[in-house]
């Protein structure tokens, strides 16, 4: 049996999906628009749908800092039905999920849905501005291929829905908000969407593998946090009266310097970034504010600890030094988390049997985070199997470029890799 969804018509519906999504982006927790259009979908299709605080526990929220109603009124301007907006309950994402009625597994995939908050390119090497489907919302652009993993999702619960007499078992697709900055994964995982999970799939197209190419697995991922810090001082005339003044803009600087300072440790890697710093209101002012983006990580919880805990102290003692004080906020946060091999075994037998795939792969070493890790970590934990895929896609410019563009080619293999796994894990 071959995934039906691989047809010229299902290819070019991943396709017309996929650059709506791109013409559209949203960046995390305002994904309205993104998240009523999937809704619809899914409803069609025969899912039952979770929504809001039957999606995630919204105390363990991190980094949602939106105009709620504001955000929602703009995704019904770009096409969004007003009734699935009205029922996310302002809090995007959303899980559905489909009962075979008939014993046998659960099986669980994550597909994030946010974008990238970066401006697109213009000109006409860029295909998306070339063919019509560059960003409409200033300063927001699917830089990192979640519009294409959003149009995999849903292709895949075509498939589900068209096949579910020859499934057992439920199958549950969980569509995440903010994952950029991992912002949204932690508090799914707080909802039990998971706890009954006894396979897991997440999947990443690009990194830097060409279209064709297909891995099982990956292991390496960072723990990581995510920061925000405002610095507080005390304005002052910067030559009638500089004593006066509390310099925030140098208590920053200071920090920031530091940061990048601290030692890496024994065992194992660590990074620290200082992304954003913003202060001063004038050359001749006394800089009486100033604010920080940053991240730390690491290879363990351990590590990760060790440089939060040193940022921490060079924060503080930064601004103690100019006099000035600093509040930190923590935003985002994601631990580590290895694919399993029974599963990855699985992928892998899966893509060996899909047109389109040249190379296949067990594991990919990543350096990066995501809080699918969360995730992982939650199904692993009560005895179920997860893995996070690497699809290979061409792509013209890396990942967060404003360039940053895929090869539509990796849409049906993504789709007939995971339909085959499926078949394996709850086919009858």
């Amino acid at each position: 049996m071959t995934c039906t969804l691989t047809e010229n018509d299902r290819i070019q519906k991943m396709i017309e999906r996929r650059r709506d999504f791109h013409r559209y982006p949203e960046t995390g927790w305002t994904e309205f628009r993104t998240t009523a259009k999937v809704a619809e979908i899914m409803d069609r299709l025969g899912y039952t749908l979770r929504f809001g605080g039957d999606f995630m526990r919204p105390e363990t929220i991190m980094g949602r800092v939106i105009d709620v109603e504001a955000q929602m009124r703009r995704a019904v301007d770009q096409g969004a039905d007003p009734a699935w907006v009205k029922k996310t309950g302002g809090i995007t994402g959303l899980c559905a999920e489909l009962d075979t009625g008939r014993d046998g597994p659960v099986v669980a995939m994550r597909f994030d849905i946010d974008c990238v908050d970066t401006d697109e390119a213009a000109d006409e090497g860029h295909l998306p501005a070339r063919e019509g489907f560059r960003s409409v919302n200033k300063g927001w652009m699917h830089a990192c291929g979640h519009d294409g993993h959003t149009a995999i999702g849903l292709a895949v619960a075509e498939y589900v829905s068209e096949h579910k007499d020859s499934l057992k078992g439920k199958i549950r697709f969980l569509f995440q908000p903010a994952e950029e900055g991992v912002r949204g994964g932690y508090a799914m995982t707080q909802a039990g969407l998971l706890d009954d999970a006894d396979w897991f799939i997440a999947l990443h197209l690009g990194l830097g593998v060409p279209t064709g190419t297909v891995y099982g697995g990956t292991y390496g991922f960072l723990c990581t946090t995510k920061i925000d810090v405002d610095f507080t001082g005390k304005g002052a005339h910067a030559g009638g009266e500089p004593n006066q003044g509390k310099n925030a803009l140098l208590a920053a600087a200071s920090a920031a310097l530091n940061l990048h300072a601290i030692a890496p440790h024994r065992d194992g890697p660590t990074r620290i970034n200082v992304g954003v710093l913003q202060a001063g209101e004038g050359r001749n002012v006394v800089p009486p504010k100033a604010s920080m983006k940053i991240e730390t990580r690491g290879a363990t919880d351990d590590i990760l600890k060790y440089v939060y805990e040193r940022a921490v102290q060079v924060i503080q003692g930064a601004a103690a030094m100019y006099d000035c004080t600093a509040e930190i906020f923590k935003r985002g946060e994601a631990n580590t988390a290895d694919s399993d091999r029974e599963i990855v075994d699985v992928i892998c037998d899966a893509a060996r049997e899909v047109k389109g795939v040249t190379k296949v792969f067990p594991k990919q070493l990543m350096s990066g985070s995501d809080d699918a890790c969360w995730m992982m970590k939650r199904v692993q934990d009560r005895g179920g199997k997860a893995t996070y895929v690497g699809l290979g896609a061409t792509i013209a410019a890396g990942h967060h470029n404003d360039h940053f563009d895929f090869d539509e080619a990796c849409l049906p293999i993504g789709c007939d890799v995971l339909c085959g796994a499926i078949r394996r894990l709850s086919g009858k």
